[in-house]
């Protein structure tokens, strides 16, 4: 991947400076853990991003792509081949009416900040939610009331095949933490989200109240990657945790959070290999006492050998 000939072709692509070799990914990622990438490309536009993808599939070089990094746990050894990252390259929005469109590279809790500065509601569930637009749409991102199912009208994305196409409502299929685009791997250019006009103080405080709850239960203070796990049906994965004395329990760096046993974090010098030991074990340890198997929610990519 790293031949002279594909670098040379990426940077006619995509410019000076927007090609990194050996990147490591752990300064991408919010668990500050990840060995490096063969290649790292940060497109500023959809048309570049079609155009690299398409490059990627005709060479046969692998590629994934990311936002924020917020949802990551990558392997020790790095990725080889290729990561696109499109978060703060793509960050544009218009407002027309109730709809506002916005790129994939946008923070969602900067698109909930411009839904309030409207007065749109819809949008609130997102303030504190630390990845982007496209990552949200991808996995139907959601808290306390509310998930991207409810305000995702139109979504355009580059397909595996590198052909740029569009879905609407009940195309983007989505589910408990999934949608369409996931399932076929797709990269999110931009989505248009319908909202409502609403009581700009009520929204506000309702935004501050979610963020409020959000630093006094969720270990912010630490390197991580959100929660780990999908809530099974009909439990909550903390307590799941807690009922089996895991709290604050460790593997190398990697400890379950005191303040939330949903959560890992990395206590300065975790590995990956801590980490999945760590979700290993938590897994056995909830699957042995209640017959539940924890899924994890994180993505989990890289090199791992064999």
């Amino acid at each position: 991947m790293k031949e002279g000939e594909h670098i040379k072709k990426l940077i006619s692509i995509l410019g000076e400076g927007r090609v990194l070799i050996d990147e490591p990914m752990s300064s991408h990622t919010s668990f500050k853990i990840g060995g490096p990438a063969d290649v790292m490309v940060v497109p500023d536009s959809s048309f570049k991003i079609a155009e690299t993808v398409r490059y990627f599939i005709s060479s046969k070089i692998p590629y994934m792509v990311m936002g924020n990094g917020t949802n990551l746990l990558v392997s020790d050894k790095g990725i080889r081949g290729a990561v696109i990252k499109i978060y703060n390259n793509m960050n544009s929005y218009t407002v027309n009416g109730e709809f506002m469109e916005a790129e994939a590279g946008m923070l969602i809790s900067s698109a909930a900040k411009i839904a309030l500065q409207n007065s749109f509601s819809g949008l609130e569930f997102a303030e504190g939610i630390p990845g982007t637009i496209g990552g949200a749409v991808t996995m139907n991102a959601g808290a306390y009331t509310g998930e991207m199912a409810m305000i995702v009208e139109k979504t355009e994305f580059i397909d595996a095949n590198g052909n740029i196409i569009t879905v609407k409502g009940a195309e983007h299929a989505f589910g408990y933490r999934t949608s369409s685009i996931q399932k076929t791997k797709g990269i999110i250019l931009k989505t248009s989200l319908k909202l409502n006009y609403g009581d700009g103080n009520k929204i506000k405080e309702l935004m501050e109240d979610f963020n409020f709850r959000r630093k006094d239960k969720q270990p912010l203070e630490w390197p991580s990657a959100g929660s780990v796990f999908k809530r099974p049906k009909g439990h909550f994965t903390g307590k799941l945790i807690d009922d089996c004395g895991l709290r604050g329990y460790s593997i190398g760096g990697a400890r379950i959070s005191d303040k939330h046993s949903g959560f890992i974090i990395n206590t300065g010098e975790a590995s990956c290999k801590d980490v999945l030991e760590l979700i290993g074990f938590i897994q056995g340890a909830v699957k042995d006492k209640f017959n539940i198997w924890l899924e994890p929610e994180l993505r989990i990519i890289g090199d791992f050998g064999q």
